[in-house]
């Protein structure tokens, strides 16, 4: 068994495929409509669905907005500079709410950022 993708429903598909493939290195690696259902599915992530975890966005095409709970963290992502990314993503229009520094009671580097949807991303540095 394996993990393989987490779904988010966003408000607005093609800012969300710009932010993760445009600003966080993502490819868009399949889409597909469901005209009678009227969603949208993109699929995205750093390597081929068969080889690692991705990222479902689901489309709703008659809803703009989602409330977020108070269930959901985050998803968290491993960088090699995170200093560099952050600077990249912050030039680009990005939200990094939580600058590059140490963890809380421990040496690793991490940082946060939200989506267009306001999802939180942790940004966690590997070397």
């Amino acid at each position: 068994m394996r993990l393989l993708h987490t779904m988010l429903r966003v408000g607005n598909l093609q800012a969300s495929i710009d932010f993760y493939t445009n600003i966080m290195g993502m490819k868009l690696l399949r889409q597909s409509e469901n005209k009678q259902y009227q969603y949208t599915l993109a699929f995205i992530g750093y390597g081929d669905e068969s080889d690692t975890t991705v990222l479902e966005l689901t489309y709703n095409w008659d809803k703009s907005a989602y409330q977020m709970g108070d269930a959901f963290g985050h998803i968290a992502i491993a960088v090699d500079d995170i200093y560099a990314l952050c600077k990249s993503i912050e030039q680009q229009g990005g939200d990094v709410y939580r600058q590059p520094g140490p963890v809380k009671g421990g040496t690793s580097v991490i940082a946060f950022v939200r989506d267009p949807d306001g999802y939180a991303i942790e940004l966690i540095e590997r070397k």
